[in-house]
């Protein structure tokens, strides 16, 4: 099974029997005053610049998160989504649980689009998946519901498959879902990144689906958070990872994703691990 995006002549696969791809998160005001700041003002030179540093690191899906104080999501979404089209021909994911906003924003961009994200709670599916079933998009699931975050694998699981079964009553493909199994900060929980990593497992094992997860959470409070990313990125492609979101500016993560590919088996005598050395 195979999730598709596109942007303008580009095409982006993943899943399980595929190289791992790159979901670049940084166009996102939460933590980052300079751009929450500039959102607010109306201005979009750092989504373009960041639209631009990400796509030359290699990151393959832009992602697009315009929620900031202050900011109206219906207005700035699809001015972010044009500027980012300016300058990267990548696929976009539209980061937002804004319906109305949603709507704007696929209303402008004439290709297949990743949307960020629906939970279980019956007000998200209510309110986003008939966005999906009417455009076509495929969208992220995050495993989780009224209750907040499970702590443990069996809930998380148990959540999926009522996301999978109101998806299929709707007619919605099983290929356009993508599942988080959520990471948590491993600082304040040290199961963390271990529930993370077998919910993922149980939901590729049982559904043969798409997976993807904030990677970057799981340092939070930690130093060297570029290494601590980069090694759970890699433990999580050797478990069924196929599309984390993080920041391809971290040093060595392009590298360490390809190494982890080949190891996995999901590249085949390593020929793209080879042709990134005889660039």
């Amino acid at each position: 099974m195979e999730t598709v995006v596109t942007g303008k002549g580009t095409e982006v696969k993943f899943g399980q029997r595929l190289p791992t791809v790159m979901i670049a998160e940084r166009i996102n005001p939460t933590g980052r005053k300079s751009l929450a700041e500039e959102l607010k003002q109306g201005k979009l030179d750092i989504v373009r610049e960041d639209a631009r540093k990400q796509t030359e690191a290699g990151g393959h899906i832009i992602d697009i998160n315009v929620g900031a104080v202050g900011v109206d999501e219906v207005e700035m979404l699809p001015r972010a989504v044009q500027a980012v089209m300016e300058e990267s021909n990548q696929p976009i994911c539209l980061d937002s649980a804004n319906p109305a906003a949603l709507k704007a924003a696929i209303k402008i961009y004439p290709y297949k689009v990743l949307i960020n994200s629906v939970t279980g709670e019956e007000k998200s599916m209510e309110n986003l998946l008939p966005v999906v079933a009417e455009s076509g998009s495929a969208i992220i699931c995050l495993v989780l519901d009224e209750d907040g975050i499970p702590d443990n694998v069996a809930k998380r699981l148990q959540i999926a498959k009522k996301i999978i079964t109101r998806t299929e009553s709707m007619g919605i493909k099983p290929e356009n879902l993508v599942f988080d199994s959520l990471v948590m900060t491993n600082s304040t929980n040290t199961e963390s990144a271990k529930i993370t990593i077998e919910t993922m497992r149980q939901l590729v094992a049982e559904y043969g689906v798409a997976t993807t997860g904030g990677y970057s959470n799981v340092s939070f409070g930690m130093p060297n958070r570029d290494l601590l990313n980069t090694q759970f990125i890699s433990m999580g492609i050797m478990n069924g990872l196929t599309a984390p979101i993080t920041d391809p500016l971290i040093p060595g993560l392009a590298e360490a994703m390809r190494a982890s590919d080949f190891l996995a088996g999901r590249d085949p005598y390593g020929m793209n691990f080879i042709s990134s050395y005889r660039k």
